[in-house]
């Protein structure tokens, strides 16, 4: 991404939406808006000085929910541009209160709270559609319990988890053990200012409240103050024994080490996707190895109808599960999934092989969600003027499949349909040289013409 930031002849227009397509092979003009940031690109050095200090806090988008960010941020540490972008639905300066801590501690002068959106004309030769997928919603198979049952989760929340610089820093924690981690910063204040204001009640009439307790049980000390004392005894004890509570489920909490992926969820199923999204089969073997790199300890489950390994090497890959990571593949489709008092999945399915139901705990389980064509992909389709497929994907022409139903635009990657990241690289080198060839052909014309 470096090299694309630095390249003389490419010109990023990151954070911007095309509002308009005009004209025709070799001569398009592309109206882009380019969305404020409130943030001046030129200017922002990256030193993360603003976030540091701002005082609002959100969830963290990049890592799907788990984690915080700021309200001024940048959506990863790689991106380019590195400048910082505020988010408007949470800042205080955009949400009518006092703030403005962002623009007083940035050395640079970058933030400029009244920068609006504007609009720039791009004149180009060809057009290149890459604009990816979209995963599907797993909530819409409510048997799953997704968003219901804390420690079902999906195969891309998961790669955060496993990720060095993700929000539980390469350990393979439950979300529900993350929520009583969560907890704890919070009863640690409760009790520190339970524990002062204690304090503040002992110094105040001299004397510890173990002295005093047994005066006031045996009415020797009597009067509103004193009343006021015990209670704030009673309060410092709850808080400590909530404090003790929680520190020791805390010092329970250890690494999933019973994982079940479940395969083909959207996908390869007529009440949503009906094609297969083609990475997910070979993308939880590779998780489920790292899974098992990070704690030898870990037991995969792989739940599928079959697992497609149709690549060059994507067999032998399959092979190398099983026998170094211990993956014991389960030729099953989960029929539902339940949640054990412990906050443990309980995973319900027919054992093929025996012809019986079985229930089965795990510690978390994985949803390798379909890939599905992209909101982004549909609305610039209308936009550019070409057709998509019966799957929402852009239409290509039989005989050239990186030509799209309008001369002078192409596709490449997952808006061409589900592909891993070596087919979307070869694709795009093909994409860029079949636009070569018809700039070429054009410019050959234009000057013999």
């Amino acid at each position: 991404m470096m090299d694309v930031g630095r390249h003389p002849n490419i010109e990023l227009l990151a954070y911007s939406e095309i509002e308009k397509v005009e004209g025709e092979v070799g001569d398009f003009r592309v109206t882009v808006r380019r969305k404020a940031r409130y943030v001046d690109e030129s200017k922002c050095t990256g030193c993360g000085a603003c976030a540091e200090k701002c005082p609002t806090v959100t969830s963290d988008e990049y890592n799907l929910g788990f984690g915080k960010a700021k309200a001024i941020f940048r959506y990863f540490a790689q991106g380019i541009p590195s400048a910082y972008t505020i988010n408007t639905n949470h800042c205080r300066q955009f949400q009518g209160k006092k703030c403005g801590v962002c623009a007083k501690v940035c050395q640079a002068g970058a933030i400029n709270y009244q920068q609006e959106d504007r609009t720039v004309e791009v004149k180009a030769g060809a057009i290149v559609v890459a604009t990816g997928y979209d995963l599907f919603d797993a909530t819409r198979i409510p048997e799953y319990g997704y968003g219901r049952i804390r420690n079902v989760v999906t195969a891309l929340e998961f790669e955060r988890f496993l990720s060095a610089s993700g929000p539980t820093h390469g350990h393979v924690y439950r979300p529900s053990d993350l929520a009583l981690k969560e907890q704890l910063p919070e009863l640690e204040k409760q009790h520190q200012r339970a524990a002062k204001a204690l304090e503040a009640v002992e110094k105040k009439f001299e004397q510890s409240s173990d002295a005093f307790l047994p005066r006031y049980q045996s009415g020797e000390l009597q009067g509103k103050e004193y009343d006021d004392w015990a209670k704030q005894i009673e309060t410092y004890r709850e808080s400590t024994e909530k404090l003790q509570a929680l520190q020791a489920k805390v010092d329970q909490i250890h690494s999933a080490t019973r994982l079940a992926f479940i395969q083909c969820v959207g996908s390869r199923d007529i009440r949503f996707n009906r094609q297969c999204s083609s990475f997910c089969c070979m993308h939880a073997i590779k998780e489920a190895i790292i899974a098992h790199e990070h704690e030898t300890e870990t037991k995969v489950y792989v739940f599928g109808m079959d697992i497609r390994a149709v690549g060059k090497g994507f067999e032998e890959y399959r092979n190398r599960g099983a026998r170094e990571a211990h993956i014991e593949y389960v030729r099953s489709r989960v029929a539902e999934i339940t949640e054990a008092p412990d906050a443990s999945p309980i995973l319900w399915y027919e054992d093929t092989k025996l012809r019986e139901t079985v229930h089965f705990p795990v510690d978390l389980v994985i949803l390798a969600t379909a890939c599905e064509a992209s909101h982004g992909t549909r609305d610039l389709a209308q936009l550019v003027g070409i057709e998509t497929n019966d799957f929402g994907f852009i239409k290509t022409d039989p005989f050239q499949p990186l030509d799209t139903t309008r001369a002078g635009v192409f596709v490449c990657g997952c808006a061409y349909g589900p592909q891993d990241i070596p087919e979307s690289v070869a694709q795009a080198s093909s994409t860029a040289a079949r636009v070569a060839q018809i700039l070429t052909a054009d410019r050959r014309r234009t000057a013999t013409g």
